[in-house]
């Protein structure tokens, strides 16, 4: 299985693979310049076939971290991702209905707790939707299996070493927000700008706008650093856009990529954290 399924395959294969929607809608004002909901209602109403709704902003994150969208531990995680039907041998297909970023966003946390048998549907809910594909609102009970946490730390990046890797001028980061947000036009977490050295390659641009796919590699190859072999960090405002980003440099052949996972909602919080304006150089 590719880490990036079509409709078509996933139509073909759906009694073979545990489908998982990890849909969340992000609206306007609250904590952070925006409120989180859980698309968990709306899968409820009708959902592909089969899937399970995996809960970004419940059971699959730190409820007790100041952080939205905090990492649990890979314990905590795998277990959540156990009582989903998720075991060391299954094979996971991962959408959601907004960009493909809160699908990235798992992939990376099954990626990070040494699961590597998922794929996004590309295109996601949009895409099955737009195709007249089936919808329903029946609910299959998972069956519960066991997945083995087989932690890789390096797949996440903490403040301390994004501060270091302003410094030693070899780790390159990349900030995966919108270019108003990383030229400090828009204000949405605290404190305006990017962090020091940071390129910008927005999320949302990976995305055809009008079939919400992922583009073709050779285009968003030019989007990402030349050197695949340099430490790569992603971050943005919580770690998701980010995922979207680390996603598509992995595909790239990227070798070493860490997600700042508590991102600018945590950088913004230190006074002593540098941020700059203006736009990519």
């Amino acid at each position: 299985m590719d880490t990036l399924v079509s409709t078509d395959w996933l139509a073909d294969h759906l009694d073979e693979v545990v489908v998982l929607d990890a849909t969340v809608f992000l609206h306007p004002g609250g904590e952070g310049g925006y409120s989180a909901e859980s698309g968990r209602e709306r899968w409820a109403l009708g959902h592909i076939p089969g899937s399970r709704f995996a809960d970004l902003i419940g059971e699959l994150c730190d409820s007790t971290s100041p952080y939205r969208f905090a990492v649990p531990t890979p314990e905590h995680f795998a277990a959540a991702m156990g009582r989903l039907g998720v075991g060391d041998d299954t094979d996971v297909v991962l959408y959601d209905d907004n960009g493909a970023m809160w699908a990235a966003r798992v992939w990376w946390m099954l990626r990070w707790a040494g699961h590597d048998r998922a794929a996004i549907l590309d295109g996601g809910m949009r895409a099955w939707r737009d195709e007249n594909r089936p919808l329903t609102a029946d609910v299959s009970p998972p069956v519960a299996a066991t997945m083995t946490p087989r932690p890789r730390p390096e797949l996440i990046a903490d403040k301390a070493e994004v501060m270091a890797a302003i410094a030693d001028g070899a780790t390159c980061l990349i900030d995966s927000l919108g270019r108003a947000q990383y030229a400090g036009e828009q204000n949405t977490y605290g404190r305006p700008g990017h962090i020091p050295g940071a390129v910008n390659s927005p999320a949302f641009a990976l995305l055809d706008r009008d079939t919400g796919r992922y583009k073709p590699l050779e285009e968003l190859a030019g989007r990402f650093p030349t050197d695949r072999s340099a430490r790569t960090i992603t971050y943005c405002g919580g770690g998701i856009a980010a995922s979207s980003s680390a996603f598509v440099a992995t595909r790239l052949g990227f070798e070493d990529i860490g997600v700042y996972t508590a991102s600018l909602q945590e950088w913004t919080t230190d006074p002593d954290a540098p941020l700059v304006r203006g736009a990519n150089p």
